[in-house]
């Protein structure tokens, strides 16, 4: 059985039909822009599914390229890290890997073109001055005393500032627009600054670098863009987008298009944000298990089609709205409950000893991986006179409806025998450190006797074969549905995180390789660790809990 979802009708595939029916366009070209100034979130994955899914569908290519215009807060590792969560999700560039960078000469060129025709000057504003020159939503902007430079002058300055002769701040490109404009990116926005920063990709070749709005309408026309994709904050750029096309001779005619970005409950999905949680050390690293990365939702034990179902589930529209997180964590579940071996795991260890269970012998039981998927086979587990329980699945004073071991009552161990209660040990303090039942060896799974009815099912291991290994129990890292405000940080869950020690498994799960997915029956489901689990040495994260116990709380 198939997990991936059907694709579910969305505007910007409307407009993909028409204009491939129409002939308006031969072929689809889209392109994923992130800025590597950190790591991808869940927010980039509907934009990477987006983009690089229309392509896929209707026979295109989609570009990932490095809009890598600001070296002073880009990173190789960023780079690095977002291919990975491309490539892990599923998707795959080809050939067609760009970087902004990469097209720094011909937007230069382009620059001293918009010179050239008085529609772009060098300024010596400051970035404060600037923003008062501005203006405001209902008062028109002031025009910068060096607006009317001329051309030729205008050519020396910007000519001086790429050769490093002005230090950082002190001049910058503006294109000559509008200031009076009520689109306020149109009072004459700044093209280019002046950086005095090696850049990770080109290093050490500029001193000028252009600004994002510059860049990126242009670098889709060189790359052949067909349909520029973005989020709805970019909606009020679009016609600066346009003029800068309409102004230059670029060999291409892009289209942009918007679409409401994602916005997900429990969670931040600002940058800024998210690198102050790593700085701050309230996470362990952009990867942490909790964090709303691509990498982080990976190690936790995500699996790229959970995310991509979750992504064509959502839909693509035009108006912003909250996800609830519950609707990705469903997402997950109903992917793992197709693909992870059912596996038993004692978070919490009880003693249970079976005191008519031969001494010192043992017998492999042959426990299927899943009950409705023969086809994920089965593997032995050993059983012993000595085993461990859930520490929750024995009461000595047992509550009203309580359905697990308690003193005078049978159980079934799964997959194995009934036992009965027969008494408890316990230390000096009173409390119960062994469980003491007698088995009826005529009930082990598979024979008549087994079909004898008990009041509940609980798992167990042996305590003989049992593997050690710790457990890490995740949930939403902020307790407030919608993080914001100064004190945003203030709604941090301090229960997010729970590390138990001292976790007994199954011997099949020795063996377990980082990103393992299993379901720990009766407790959700689990991932071997990315970076700390080891064979012998297993480290699991708990991805989701088998049911929705948030709303509960």
């Amino acid at each position: 059985m198939s997990t991936e979802t059907t694709h579910a009708a969305n505007f910007l595939r409307t407009i993909v039909q028409e204009d491939l029916k129409s002939g308006k366009r031969e072929t689809i070209v889209t392109r994923f822009p992130p800025e590597p100034n950190g790591y991808l979130h869940i927010g980039h994955a509907k934009s990477i599914c987006l983009n690089f899914g229309l392509a896929k569908e209707f026979g295109g290519r989609c570009h990932l390229r490095f809009d890598d215009t600001n070296p002073v807060k880009e990173e190789t590792e960023y780079v690095e890290s977002i291919k990975e969560s491309v490539q892990w999700l599923g998707f795959s560039w080809g050939t067609h890997l760009y970087y902004a960078s990469e097209y720094f000469e011909q937007l230069y060129q382009w620059a001293e073109h918009l010179i050239q025709q008085g529609k772009a000057y060098v300024d010596d504003l400051t970035a404060d001055e600037i923003r008062a020159h501005r203006g405001t939503l209902t008062e028109p902007g002031k025009e910068s005393p060096w607006r009317n430079r001329s051309a030729e002058e205008n050519l020396d300055l910007f000519r001086r500032m790429r050769a490093g002769e002005f230090p950082d701040g002190a001049k910058v490109l503006r294109a000559k627009i509008d200031m009076a404009s009520p689109n306020m990116n149109f009072r004459d926005p700044v093209m280019y600054r002046i950086i005095h920063a090696s850049h990770p990709h080109v290093g050490d070749a500029w001193r000028i670098y252009p600004m994002y709005d510059y860049a990126h309408g242009q670098s889709d026309a060189i790359e052949g863009i067909t349909h520029s994709i973005c989020t709805l904050e970019f909606e009020d750029h679009k016609p600066l987008y346009e003029w800068f096309l309409d102004n230059l001779p670029v060999p291409n005619r892009p289209r942009q298009y918007e679409f409401a970005r994602l916005n997900l409950t429990y969670a931040v999905m600002s940058k800024r944000k998210l690198l102050q949680l790593v700085k701050d050390g309230d996470v362990s690293g952009w990867d942490d298990p909790r964090m709303p990365t691509i990498m982080g939702i990976r190690r936790r034990g995500y699996t790229p089609e959970a995310v991509r179902n979750f992504c064509e589930t959502i839909g693509v529209g035009r108006s912003d709205s909250w996800i609830d997180m519950s609707i990705l964590e469903e997402s997950v579940r109903q992917d793992l409950n197709e693909r992870a071996p059912r596996v038993m795991a004692v978070l919490r260890p009880l003693r249970l000893v079976i005191e008519n269970y031969p001494e010192g012998e043992a017998e492999e039981l042959t426990i299927p991986y899943h009950p409705q998927k023969p086809e994920l086979g089965s593997r032995q587990v050993p059983f012993c006179e000595e085993l461990f329980i859930e520490r929750d699945d024995f009461a000595e004073i047992p509550p009203k409806g309580f359905k697990r071991l308690s003193p005078g009552e049978e159980i079934r161990l799964r997959g194995a025998y009934i036992v009965k209660c027969t008494g408890v040990e316990k230390d000096a303090e009173g409390t119960v450190t062994a469980v003491r039942c007698t088995y009826d060896p005529e009930t082990r799974s598979g024979l008549p006797g087994s079909e004898r009815k008990v009041k509940g099912v609980i798992h167990w291991v042996s305590a003989r074969h049992a593997v050690a290994a710790e457990v890490r129990l995740y949930d939403r890292l902020f307790t407030d549905p919608n993080p914001s405000g100064d004190d945003w940080k203030e709604q941090l869950n301090p229960a997010s995180v729970e590390v138990v020690r001292g976790c007994r498994l199954e011997p099949s799960l020795a063996a377990s390789q980082a990103e393992d997915r299993f379901q720990f029956e009766r407790q959700g489901y689990f991932c071997a660790d990315l970076r700390d689990s080891r064979p012998g040495a297993p480290v699991f994260n708990r991805t989701v809990t088998l049911r929705d116990s948030w709303t509960k709380k």
